[in-house]
């Protein structure tokens, strides 16, 4: 692997996403300097070159939604063949046995599961904090420095459990208080505003039917108090919106509105119940939706109308979702399944192999508020995702591009975040993978079986 270079000529790729740019891009720092036309040359001398003939090059992919603790319960046995509620009832119980040991476990895996797959910059929103893991973002903060990807880390909170008529078991619900000033310390320690920061923090109360009115309302005046984002799940299921109408007499998204939440600091994980009215106020608030195809088809939660929430003017990103009900943590995979699954509902003349690499990068960089991200072009964060196409499922591809997403990649050769390859010949530098999938087998054995 070349080590980082002031001014480093990535070039003659086999095929690249960005216009002009068919002889390379020059990073200089962590920023992208120069596209170099088919034939050029860079305008100013470099300091390295590295031949890019055999790679598709990308914007890094930019995941959403997800929460890597559930590395530790995929494919639960108690848990299978169940929509989101029964689903969720079956893993609050495991999810309350978690261990400080675990988190790390489960998020490690989780981020390096990620970066194999040509992600570049993630979020996750981590909302269990049983008795001693009240630190659980300082680890994962800690995991994602170790490993060299850039995030965005959401604060999640419940703190409405089944005797106050919401859903989770008391064994996993903090107190308003203790969420709260939790939210103001990660705020303080991590939470970097400027663009191109490596490590942000997001407020994010879980939903309507775990989190108090209070603590919406609350958690919005904070975040905004220190310039950051908030999230949130919405309109995820049938049985959300039936429990919101009975709960609040209201509809999941008139509620995030009576609770001082839309916005455009504000991204939506799922979206799918979301009526024609409800879009064009999203459009209006600036109101941004992840789309979670494999964890909405599992579950069987519904289709999220992404062509209807775009022609309506509000900006969708990609999210693989939580890996106990995607059961992955890999996002060039989600980019295929996004494909098909908006394909199949809307033809072919309104999706192409394009519009999901597209979800995946600017759309998702317009979710966490980072303009600098998800696209190739001068001033733009180094930040990108190069595959290769030599295994037998590319074989016989045309269209490079195409390939990508119709072909299945699954794991990205190059990977680089903020000009600094994290990913080389398909391999995390430094990290023992033999290792960690042990150890976090071994963990998510302890935690399954109590």
């Amino acid at each position: 692997m070349p080590d980082p270079s002031a001014r480093l000529w990535l070039k003659d790729p086999l095929a690249i996403l960005a216009d002009s740019a068919g002889g390379g891009l020059v990073i200089d720092g962590d920023r992208i300097a120069e596209l170099i036309p088919t034939g050029g040359t860079p305008a100013t001398p470099v300091d390295a070159t590295v031949d890019m003939s055999a790679h598709v090059v990308i914007p890094g992919l930019i995941n959403t939604h997800h929460h890597f603790y559930q590395t530790l319960t995929r494919a639960f046995p108690p848990a299978l063949n169940w929509e989101l509620f029964p689903w969720l009832q079956a893993l609050y119980p495991v999810w309350a046995r978690l261990t400080p040991d675990d988190l790390a476990a489960g998020m490690r895996l989780a981020l390096a599961e990620l970066m194999l797959s040509g992600c570049t910059t993630t979020t996750d929103h981590h909302y269990v904090f049983p008795r001693g893991c009240e630190h659980g973002l300082d680890i994962e903060v800690a995991e994602a420095r170790r490993l060299g990807i850039r995030g965005v880390f959401t604060r999640g909170s419940m703190n409405l459990s089944v005797k106050d008529g919401g859903l989770p078991p008391d064994s996993v619900v903090q107190s308003e208080d203790d969420i709260l000033a939790d939210s103001e310390r990660l705020l303080g320690a991590y939470h970097d505003p400027a663009p191109h920061a490596l490590i942000q923090i997001a407020l994010a109360p879980c939903s309507p039917f775990s989190v108090t009115r209070s603590l919406m309302a609350a958690s919005a005046t904070l975040a905004r108090r220190h310039n950051a984002r908030l999230h949130t799940h919405l309109a995820e299921t049938q049985d959300e919106e039936a429990w919101c109408s009975a709960t609040f007499g209201m509809r999941p998204l008139d509620y995030l509105d009576d609770t001082g939440w839309l916005g455009p600091d504000v991204w939506l994980a799922h979206g799918i119940h979301f009526s024609d009215a409800d879009m064009a106020r999203l459009a209006r608030a600036g109101t941004s939706v992840t789309h979670c195809p494999c964890s909405n088809m599992a579950l069987h939660s519904g289709h999220c109308r992404v062509c209807e929430l775009e022609a309506a003017g509000v900006a969708v990103g990609l999210g693989v979702d939580g890996s106990a009900s995607n059961d992955a943590s890999n996002l060039m995979q989600e980019v295929r399944q996004a494909f098909l699954l908006q394909r199949h509902r809307y033809g072919m003349a309104r999706v192409t192999h394009l519009d999901p690499l597209r979800w995946a990068t600017e759309g998702s960089a317009a979710c966490i508020g980072r303009p600098e991200l998800g696209r190739i072009a001068p001033g733009m964060a180094a930040d990108l995702a190069c595959f290769t196409l030599d295994e037998l499922r590319f074989s016989g591809h045309g269209d490079p591009l195409a390939a990508l997403v119709l072909c299945g990649a699954h794991r990205a050769d190059r990977v680089m975040v903020a000009g600094r390859w994290t990913v080389w010949d398909s391999a995390i530098p430094g990290l023992d993978v033999a290792a960690l999938r042990r150890d976090h087998h071994a963990a998510a054995r302890r935690l399954q079986t109590g």
